[in-house]
């Protein structure tokens, strides 16, 4: 996936207006780029772009621990089957974590761009990770050295080891499906009609994979047997029951199609009031759990198409409900996801905004910038800012970890600055 799909998926939260789903996890402040449920059923970690991962109880439906390490988005989880977990990160970084325990015991460094994707090896000594600096690596777990694949020539969206263990399947925005095979030979090589996003294998082998024209495709070793249209949208997460039999795909446009994997057909679509960027189910086969776009988590029956659980509404507040009918906080509405007005609201993503005229970049205390940024010679104030999205942060700001986006209206970008000089002063 690239940046474009952050910021479809941020236009898409605004729009839909639909019954909300049950939510019956609540903490995050920013969408949920990431689950993973133990072996044994009993938890659930989630990743968020709010750069912390959470431990639950999925028994009582609570948050145990809250893992802060990360500065920047985490995009992928795993439990290890040791009991320990690994988040990844944008930052770039993999942290090993045990319960409990409020730093991590291991910190993995090596990739070069965004981590988006974890993966252990079924007898749990390896693990692996997909980044957008174009490689897979493997981190031994107990020992061994540690080594890179190379090959990909773009993002590396997502990885999974086939079930003998002997081999890793990568996928990439490169429209490349990779299998590696672990001890000794060169990759089979793939390639399919669409950028990739997720991949997934089943315990027979078969290899799904989840593409940005809404198609699932599936694979036996380098041979393609089938392919289904699960979305009208780009599928950025895919999820096999532990049976085999169900897939679901996520499309960046809200909706997840339950997919009959031996018949090729789509049984029934669950439509929430998110997009959904993270899917995971339990190991009864039938339970699916969605993460969404505005922060909650959800339960779904996949078999009937119903949500489960309380009947509690899990709408997520509007930040800017303070500023109804100002026409700034609507230019304003694409930076919600990364960015807080105040210092009071819970983290996300980005540096806070409170009291930003008149601060210098990279300068704000306690976020983690690019060494790029902190050389830059740039306050800001209403013409900087201004500057910035008339230009790009790209051409601005080179270094930036800001997804691309320009205001090409003057009177848009003069509404914005004006609405930031009322709202981060507070």
């Amino acid at each position: 996936m690239n940046w474009r799909l952050y910021l479809w998926a941020i236009a898409a939260v605004l729009s839909l207006d639909v019954e909300p789903a049950v939510a019956q996890l609540s903490g995050h402040g920013g969408p949920v780029r990431a689950l993973a449920v133990s072996v044994d059923g009993k938890n659930l970690l989630s990743g968020s772009f709010d750069t912390s991962a959470i431990r639950w109880s999925l028994a009582t439906e609570s948050a145990e621990q809250v893992l802060r390490f990360h500065s920047d988005a985490v995009n992928a989880v795993m439990f290890l089957q040791d009991g320990r977990m690994a988040t990844g990160g944008a930052d770039a970084r993999i942290a090993i974590w045990t319960a409990g325990r409020q730093q991590p015991d291991e910190i993995l460094e090596g990739h070069r761009g965004p981590i988006v994707g974890l993966a252990v090896s079924p007898d749990g000594s390896t693990l692996a990770s997909a980044s957008w600096d174009s490689t897979v690596r493997l981190w031994p777990l107990r020992s061994g050295a540690k080594r890179v694949l190379e090959g990909h020539s773009q993002n590396v969206n997502g990885i999974a080891f086939t079930p003998d263990g002997k081999s890793l399947v990568s996928v990439g925005y490169d429209l490349t499906l990779r299998i590696w095979p672990l001890q000794d030979g060169t990759p089979d090589v793939i390639t399919l009609p669409s950028p990739l996003n997720a991949v997934a294998v089943a315990l027979d082998g078969e290899i799904a994979t989840g593409g940005a024209d809404g198609y699932v495709r599936f694979l036996n070793g380098a041979k393609q047997t089938g392919e289904i249209r699960a979305s009208p949208a780009p599928i950025v997460a895919l999820a096999i029951s532990a049976d085999g039999a169900l897939i679901a795909a996520a499309g960046i446009n809200g909706s997840v199609s339950i997919i009959d994997r031996k018949a090729r057909v789509v049984l029934r679509t669950l439509v929430g009031p998110a997009p959904v960027w993270s899917l995971a189910f339990l190991p009864d086969n039938a339970t699916l759990l969605t993460g969404g776009a505005d922060a909650a988590i959800r339960r779904w029956n996949a078999l009937t198409g119903e949500p489960m659980g309380s009947t509690l509404k899990g709408t997520a507040a509007d930040p800017l409900a303070d500023y109804a009918g100002d026409h700034g906080a609507e230019v304003f509405r694409a930076c919600v996801a990364c960015h807080t007005l105040s210092e009071t609201e819970k983290p996300r993503a980005g540096p806070t905004l409170a009291r930003l005229f008149g601060r210098r970049i990279a300068s704000l205390p306690g976020y983690r910038f690019s060494d790029a940024l902190k050389g830059m010679d740039i306050v800001w104030t209403p013409d900087t800012v201004a500057k910035l999205f008339e230009v790009g942060p790209n051409a601005y700001t080179p270094g930036t970890k800001m997804p691309e986006q320009r205001i090409g209206s003057p009177e848009d970008r003069k509404a914005l600055t004006d609405f930031l000089a009322r709202a981060t002063v507070k």
